[in-house]
This record gives C-alpha cells, structure tokens and sequence, in this order.
C-alpha cells in the first residue's frame, strides 16, 4: 500500500492522473469505476467492486426465468415468422 502523501494537479476539465503506484497498489486499470464522496474538505476515492455491486443489486430483482424463456421463445418464432415472409 502506498503510504506517502502525494500530490497531484488538476488539469485541464478537472483531469486529475493517479500516479502508478497508487493505481497499481488498488488495482485500477483503464475502465475501473471509483466511487467518489466529499466529506467536508476532502475527497474519497473508493474502488468500486462492480460484480459486488451487480449481484446485490440482482438480488433484489423478482424475475420468473420460465416466463422470461417463453417470451424469448416468442419473440425467435415471431422473427422467424417475418424471416420467411422476406
């Protein structure tokens, strides 16, 4: 864990690049999502666990899968039926 302070610049439309280390010490690659808080003077940067943040979200879903599948089932015949009408 990169334990220093640092400092960065804001750039230009309030660009700010982490530096290496602490990217790599976190883990965050080009695409990872950063939560962002403000908390009076400072700001909170969390990495984002997405596929923890899915499957919470998924749980609260009520999804009835053998309804879902008969509507796929429907919607392939009906383009198969348009298909051939082509």
């Amino acid at each position: 864990m990169v334990e220093a302070v640092l400092r960065v610049r804001v750039g230009k439309r309030g660009v700010i690049v982490l530096p290496k280390k602490v990217r790599e010490a976190l883990g965050i690659d080009e695409g990872t999502v950063l939560r962002m808080r403000v908390e009076g003077r400072r700001i909170i940067f969390e990495v984002s666990d997405l596929w923890a943040e899915l499957r919470r979200r998924g749980r609260s879903l009520k999804v009835d899968l053998d309804e879902a599948e008969r509507e796929l089932d429907e919607a392939d015949e009906e383009w198969l039926e348009r298909a051939e009408g082509l």
